[in-house]
């Protein structure tokens, strides 16, 4: 056989090598795909059913049902779904979730006027009419009594009802007086504080920095800063100018030059020449 020959068949083996492995890929991803939309379903349309029918439905795809809420609905009678995540015609995995929204059908509760009651006995009134407390904020509402409904969703002449939870919104009094704080920042600490205590306020921890050229308990600075707001309960902290870290040695003053006792005086000056 000569050279051009194995040549050749090495060629026509390499092609054939290609083509074997080329078909093995292209079936090993038609595998995939296949093992992959063998594990889907297709979303049926649940609204209108009822839940325990819509759940077994799921379960024979092997889906599971999740109810998010429930709400009043006019248009289905109760148990019955509202609404569903993913929409009907999806196509979902096996195992996945199925989020829907649950009728309660006709709203037959009163939603009773609460304002002005106290938070436990709006609490319990809307119990008693068969509704469920929602949210509770509680917020300053000057002029109302602490504890005290202010406001109330849905308000009691509400028509259209989704839901039967009823939020109250609660008052906690009335907010507590502020102050604007004063400067203090180049005052000395000890008339700071009688400015404070004249005023009602308190004041707080007071930490000395090493400052030179500035007399000690100078207050350098202050917290609130000027201009703040303070309550009568909250304390105003201080940094005041303290001793330097390195003083210089102390400054004694000269004695005077004296000659001591049995010395002769120092020679005067050199007589001027004539």
């Amino acid at each position: 056989m000569g050279v051009r020959e194995r040549i050749v068949t090495l060629f026509r083996l390499f092609l054939l090598f290609t083509v074997l492995v080329a078909v093995a890929l292209i079936s090993a991803i038609t595998t995939i795909r296949l093992t992959i939309q063998g594990h889907q379903e297709t979303m049926p349309n649940l609204v209108g059913r009822p839940a325990e029918a819509a759940e077994r439905v799921l379960n024979a795809l092997g889906l599971e049902l999740k109810i998010e809420g429930r709400m009043f609905n006019p248009k289905y009678a109760a148990d019955q779904i509202v609404s569903q995540v993913p929409p009907p015609g999806t196509r979902v995995k096996v195992g996945q979730h199925v989020h829907v929204l649950v009728s309660l059908g006709q709203p037959r509760v009163t939603i009773p006027n609460v304002v002005g009651w106290s938070a436990r006995a709006a609490q319990i009134a809307a119990i008693q009419n068969g509704l469920s407390v929602g949210d509770l904020v509680a917020v300053y509402a000057p002029g109302s009594a602490v504890d005290q409904v202010v406001a109330q969703d849905p308000a009691a002449s509400a028509a259209q009802i989704h839901s039967p939870a009823v939020n109250l919104l609660v008052s906690l009094g009335d907010p507590a007086p502020a102050y604007e704080c004063p400067s203090f920042v180049g005052r000395p600490l000890s008339e700071a504080q009688l400015i404070l205590q004249q005023s009602g306020l308190k004041a707080g921890s007071v930490k000395p920095v090493p400052r030179e050229g500035t007399p000690v308990n100078t207050i350098l600075s202050q917290t609130p800063e000027a201009g703040g707001k303070i309550s009568p309960d909250a304390d105003v902290t201080f940094e005041v100018a303290g001793p330097p870290l390195n003083p210089g040695p102390a400054t004694l003053p000269l004695a005077p030059l004296t000659s001591p006792p049995g010395a002769s005086s120092p020679p005067g000056p050199p007589p001027k020449p004539q």
